[in-house]
């Protein structure tokens, strides 16, 4: 599944979750940095998984995007 259809479906993508981790990592008083967080959710590196799994997004997927990104992300911060 891409990550911008988890996005434009559910409000939220690995990365977020990546996030959300690394955030609670860091509570808890573990050092995690983004990347770290992020390899533990794609099971390896970004670009590892970009180069992989990642295919061409259409217009109507990018425009559904931002909509969602601005409400589930942006607005949250």
């Amino acid at each position: 599944v891409q990550n911008i259809d988890l996005m434009n479906m559910a409000g939220f993508c690995r990365n977020c979750l990546a996030r959300w981790y690394q955030e609670a990592a860091n509570e808890r008083g573990i050092d995690m940095g983004k990347t770290e967080a992020r390899e533990i959710y794609y099971g390896m590196t970004m670009d590892e998984w970009k180069a992989n799994y990642q295919t061409e997004a259409s217009a109507e997927k990018q425009a559904a995007f931002e909509v969602a990104f601005k409400e589930n992300v942006t607005d949250k911060h």
